[in-house]
C-alpha cells in the first residue's frame, strides 16, 4: 500500500543558532502545515516495496542540505544530500523581504503590507519551484510541500 507523505519533521537543533518569535512561529506553522497536508514520494526503489509514510530530519552540513528519510517505524530509508549553492540568493532575498514584512506589520499601512507580502510570496514560490527542480528524479513533491520545505530550509540558514 502506498502512502507517500511525511508524518514527522525534525530540524537539526544544532544547525539553528538563533531564533526570534517570528522565526519560531514560521517554523511551527510550516511543520504543522506540512504534516497536515503533503505529498512526498522518494523515487529510489528500496527493494521491499515500502512507499510511505516517512519521517524527515533536515539539517545543513558543510553547505549542503541533508534530508534524512526514515520509515514510519524509524528504520532508515535513505539520506539525500543536496548542494545549497543555488538556494543562497533565494534564502537571502526571502530573509530581506521577511524582515521588511515584520517591520511593516508594526507600522505600515495595509496596502504597504500587502505589497511586501506579495513580493514575499513571489520569492517563496520561485524557491519552491527551484526545490522541486533540485529534487527531480530523487523525491517527488507537490508545490505546497516544496513551499513548506523551503521555509524550513530558511530556518536552518539563520546564523546570527
Amino acid at each position: 500500500m502506498s502512502d507517500p507523505r511525511i508524518i514527522s519533521v525534525e530540524l537539526d537543533e544544532a544547525t539553528i543558532l538563533r531564533r526570534n518569535a517570528d522565526i519560531e512561529q514560521e517554523r511551527r506553522v510550516a511543520i504543522f502545515d506540512l504534516i497536515e497536508e503533503n505529498y512526498f514520494k522518494p523515487l529510489r526503489e528500496m527493494g521491499d516495496g515500502y512507499a510511505g509514510p516517512y519521517r524527515l530530519k533536515l539539517s545543513v552540513t558543510e553547505g549542503r542540505l541533508v534530508l534524512d528519510i526514515t520509515r514510519e517505524d524509524g528504520s532508515p530509508h535513505e539520506t539525500l544530500i543536496l548542494g545549497l549553492g543555488r538556494f543562497q540568493r533565494p534564502v537571502r532575498e526571502y530573509f530581506a523581504i521577511c524582515d521588511s514584512y515584520y517591520q511593516a506589520i508594526r507600522k505600515a499601512t495595509a496596502a504597504e503590507i500587502e505589497t511586501i507580502d506579495m513580493a514575499r510570496r513571489g520569492v517563496h514560490n520561485s524557491a519552491a519551484e527551484l526545490l522541486i527542480e533540485r529534487l527531480e528524479g530523487k523525491i517527488e513533491v507537490d508545490f505546497a510541500t516544496a513551499r513548506r520545505l523551503f521555509t524550513l530550509i530558511c530556518v536552518l540558514h539563520i546564523k546570527q
